[in-house]
């Protein structure tokens, strides 16, 4: 195996991540496409137990299970000369991707599936605390560039964008309606993007 193979599934986001810095960076891979989470293939639960995609299987037989992880191996093959790894290593941006894995990817699943956890609670709650945690200190980040990589993207924003577009899909209406306009145009720039159109093409398993 030359190439390595990516275990993914095409709504995840931690799976589309994943992807989009394997695209941007110019890694070639091949795609095992899941068509359902509750349909997991016995050979990437064999190298990989914890269930959960992406999983990425280098040529050298390791494996790579964090999506971060496969990133961050994604730049060091071309040596990040686009500097897109780089650009994401400021505090700044590392505190908005904590922001992002942490507690709004708590808030984010107790807005969009309350009836799968004990803990959630009713109301506003979730999409408020959401809102505290990272869409308003992502505003802030906007508010005088046009990436979280100043002029130019960086793999924060390829990180976080996932997120955000799965919280604003809760309720599109809501989310157009608060005041966030640099988050709003940061989204949809980049839902209407080359790099993100081109990994949301669905592949057949190879």
């Amino acid at each position: 195996m030359s190439k390595p193979l990516l275990y993914s599934y095409r709504r995840c986001p931690y799976a589309m991540r994943a992807r989009m810095a394997l695209l941007q960076a110019g890694v070639a891979y091949h795609a095992h496409e899941l068509t359902s989470l509750r349909d997991k293939p016995a050979e990437m639960l064999a190298l990989s137990p914890k269930g959960t995609v992406p999983v990425l299987v280098l040529a050298n037989g390791e494996v790579l299970e964090q999506s971060m992880d496969i990133m961050r191996w994604a730049y060091g093959q071309t040596g990040d000369k686009d500097r897109w790894w780089a650009r994401a290593q400021t505090p700044e941006n590392q505190a908005l991707l904590a922001f992002c894995d942490g507690e709004f990817k708590h808030h984010l699943d107790r807005t969009k599936y309350p009836q799968r956890y004990s803990d959630a609670q009713g109301g506003d709650h979730h999409r408020e605390q959401a809102l505290r945690v990272l869409l308003t200190p992502l505003e802030k980040a906007l508010h005088s560039q046009a990436y979280l990589g100043g002029d130019q993207p960086c793999a924060t924003d390829i990180a976080v964008f996932p997120f955000v577009r799965q919280f604003a899909a809760v309720d599109p209406a809501w989310f157009e309606a608060l005041p966030l306009p640099k988050v709003q145009a940061w989204l949809a720039g980049w839902l209407n993007h080359a790099l993100f159109e081109m990994v949301m093409v669905k592949t057949s398993r190879s």
